[in-house]
């Protein structure tokens, strides 16, 4: 489907063009699929005056899932979750120099030994 050599919009083009708009292909999509910039889509949408879209919201920020395959030796490996369940993981934020966990992780991990004490008595 490629636009006419002299770049007319035809009743036929301007139907494709208001469908394939319709569907929420973004205007690069439509462009490619009419053989056009993405551009003149923008540019003949806001002519026909449809319905502009926002752009997409900025999701908020999703945790860095850190599976054993991208976890890196500066990175805590503090397990999250049941191993063998989609949802398991690392806590893979920055491990302390010369420890395999994080600032926090390394606090639950390693108790002084004035602690061990007062706790088995």
């Amino acid at each position: 489907m490629n636009m006419p050599p002299n770049h007319e919009w035809t009743p036929e083009r301007v139907d494709q063009l208001t469908k394939l708009w319709g569907t929420g292909l973004s205007a690069s999509e439509i462009g490619r699929k009419l053989g056009i910039t993405k551009n003149a889509v923008v540019g003949k949408v806001r002519r026909l005056n449809l319905a502009m879209r926002r752009a997409p919201a900025v999701p908020k920020a999703l945790p860095n899932i850190v599976t054993l395959e991208r976890l890196k030796s500066t990175q805590c490996s503090w397990p999250e979750g049941e191993p063998g369940e989609d949802s398991f993981r690392f806590c893979g934020k920055l491990a302390v120099p010369s420890k395999p966990y994080c600032e926090a992780h390394c606090k639950i991990a390693y108790v002084p030994p004035k602690k061990r004490q007062s706790a088995a008595a």
